[in-house]
């Protein structure tokens, strides 16, 4: 019995293209293998086979697998990929040392072990960077206008921020090459930054996320940008008893994976209302950060499956509110245009786009 999920884009479509790469999405819970046809400098997905990571001991058995669909499936072979991996990358990107699994991903061992002769390894937001490149900013299917800024007036070669919250909390800066013609995403760990804390709710809610972690350090973003960070939130609010029982928190009391119900249940109970305002504010506040830290006139581009399951909290008066405020930048925070991606197979298609770029090399 095969251990991954298929998903068919073309279904064992008989166009045929003038080369075709591997584009992988390695998360800390999920890791997502994709072929595409290549066909005038775009990616065409043709299928993913989905693997639970914690399930895989390599990327290696993983990589085979999808070849060899590939083949029996399309009859097309593969020498080119690229891997984004939720993780430190070297800087020859040859090597990933990953976040929250007990293995790491080497190039060697890919080429050694498979029939590839071209690897690339990126970090995971690295290839929803190269996946922008691709966006129709005018199909709402896969993106949406929280807000336009200046996006009218927007200069292509304008510097681009792009933050998303999930296993992790992600962020990369996206820099035009003009000599490619294509944005560039610049590497980030800044979902490790220490969190900054305005009063003493917050201080006292990172006080409790240091006792349950048993550390020393200073909190960081993704210790409440997360799917444990919302459910961090969650425990605080609980322990404080701020709220009174309800049959949704005694449901959601009972289970381990907490964040999936304090989701659903964000607009029917006080408690999960308040974890997602919470969540709310520190987003914002650190997608300010962020797009003060890079100067991003081309817009922030929201990503990630906890910001596309819960899309309303961008729209809120609550987070825009707390993006603009600062002291001396109200008005350059509100003319950055600000972009939702709704794509979920924006990461597989970046990933493809860099194999291609990697690949002409």
């Amino acid at each position: 019995m095969n251990n991954y999920k298929i998903n068919n884009y073309k279904n064992k479509s008989k166009k045929k293209y003038k080369e075709y790469v591997i584009g992988c999405d390695l998360g800390g819970t999920n890791t997502n293998i994709a072929v595409a046809g290549i066909q005038k400098m775009k990616p065409d997905l043709l299928f993913s086979l989905d693997f639970k990571t914690i399930k895989l001991k390599s990327i290696v058995p993983a990589i085979n697998d999808t070849i060899k669909f590939a083949n029996d499936h399309y009859k097309i072979n593969v020498n080119s990929a690229c891997i984004g991996a939720a993780g430190v990358i070297s800087k020859s990107n040859n090597y990933a040392k990953l976040t929250n699994i007990n293995w790491d991903v080497n190039k060697g061992e890919i080429i050694e072990s498979t029939s590839l002769s071209k690897v690339k390894i990126l970090n995971d937001f690295q290839i929803i960077g190269y996946g922008i490149n691709l966006l129709n900013l005018n199909d709402t299917k896969d993106i949406i206008a929280i807000r336009e800024g200046r996006a009218n007036n927007q200069n292509r070669e304008e510097t681009i921020a792009i933050i998303g919250a999930g296993t992790g909390l992600g962020k990369v800066t996206l820099i035009y090459d003009k000599t490619k013609d294509v944005y560039v995403p610049n590497p980030s760990e800044g979902g490790h930054s220490d969190l900054p804390l305005y009063n003493n709710f917050e201080l006292e809610l990172a006080a409790y996320i240091k006792l349950i972690k048993k550390s020393s350090y200073p909190i960081n973003y993704e210790d409440i940008l997360s799917g444990r960070g919302i459910m961090n939130i969650y425990k605080y609010i609980r322990k404080k008893k701020i709220f009174k029982d309800t049959k949704y928190t005694k449901e959601i009391d009972k289970i381990s994976d907490k964040t999936p119900l304090i989701s659903e249940y964000r607009q029917k109970d006080k408690t999960c209302k308040e974890v997602f305002n919470i969540f709310t504010i520190f987003f914002a506040r650190c997608s300010k950060n962020f797009v003060l830290d890079n100067l991003s006139t081309g817009g922030l581009y929201i990503a990630g499956g906890i910001s596309i399951k819960n899309k309303e909290i961008f729209n809120s008066k609550l987070f825009f509110n707390e993006f603009v405020k600062t002291s001396k930048r109200e008005q350059f925070l509100k003319n950055i245009p600000i972009y939702l991606i709704l794509d979920y197979n924006i990461s597989l298609k970046g990933a493809c786009f860099a194999a291609m770029l990697n690949g002409e090399n």
